[in-house]
């Protein structure tokens, strides 16, 4: 059932893939149930050592936070740096706790806040975001993320407005004109990471619409040592309140994220919107890598 690490300091780390059920698909997370005697130094060794964009520690939770046994501390690291939320390993998080404990739900605090996740009886995982926000983005950030992006201001959709959105994480919306312009990613790693660290960016979501309810994303990564991101659920989270945010989307919608198909790993996300909740749900299933 559970997959280790060859390194003794470890302890049982658990391999998931989130918003796919291929092992194939979607976006690896390493998930460690019991984190209680690790340090920051070891979690983030372990983290460098899986690779995966992400790996989810839990440990206890704060008191009267919820039910014993389905209440935790979640933190999340990156081969790099920790990570303020991440969607993906929490939603992998979930899915290997339902498989132990049963589904219902999970509450969690995180650095962000508490977020609560349902899981179904077809382990299905829907995460509730902490409050979104949204930010101008000031012309001359533009230029530097089109420039180490290697776009032109042409490549760029003007129906929708380039913003920072928040809704755990902060990421830099790009919309993309075209299919083909979102389909070619050969970016300046370094460049772009410098001008991420410098505005505290997770991601920069890069975006082209299918459809009403049907979207292609991609998620450049470099601060957290990953070249692109192959399923982003706190990303999925912060476009959905963008786009209820310009009026792209009704206030209450569902939505569907096509992501990772560019880097021969597909996975799928479902964003819910409801009307008078400014919070965003993401669900997608998750499952073992042998």
């Amino acid at each position: 059932m559970k997959t280790q690490t060859n390194s003794p300091a470890t302890g049982d780390v658990l391999r998931y893939t989130a918003f796919s059920s291929d092992p194939s698909g979607g976006n690896p997370a390493g998930v460690v149930l019991d984190a209680s005697a690790l340090d920051d130094s070891a979690r983030l060794a372990i983290a460098a050592e899986l690779g995966y964009s992400e790996t989810a520690f839990l440990t206890a939770p704060p008191e009267g936070l919820g039910e014993p046994g389905r209440a935790f501390t979640l933190r999340f690291f990156s081969p790099l740096a920790e990570v303020s939320f991440c969607g993906h390993a929490t939603v992998a998080t979930a899915v290997a706790l339902a498989e132990r404990r049963g589904p219902g739900e999970f509450v969690f605090a995180t650095p962000v806040g508490t977020v609560p996740v349902e899981v179904d009886a077809q382990l299905r995982a829907t995460l509730t975001s902490v409050d979104p926000h949204m930010e101008d983005v000031p012309a001359e950030t533009l230029t530097e993320a089109l420039a180490a992006l290697d776009w032109q201001a042409t490549d760029l959709d003007p129906s929708f407005p380039v913003r920072i959105a928040y809704a755990g994480a902060r990421h830099l919306i790009l919309a993309a004109a075209t299919r083909q312009r979102l389909s070619h990613l050969d970016y300046d790693f370094d460049r772009l990471a410098t001008l991420m660290r410098a505005h505290d960016l997770t991601t920069v979501q890069l975006v082209w619409r299918e459809s009403g309810t049907v979207f292609h994303v991609r998620d450049p990564f470099p601060v957290g040592g990953v070249v692109e991101d192959p399923a982003t659920g706190a990303a999925a989270a912060a476009l959905g309140a963008y786009l209820r945010e310009h009026g792209l989307v009704g206030a209450a919608a569902r939505l569907t994220l096509h992501q990772g198909a560019d880097m021969g790993r597909p996975g799928l996300l479902g964003v819910e919107l409801r009307e008078g909740d400014r919070r965003v749900r993401v669900s997608g299933t998750a499952t073992r890598i042998a």
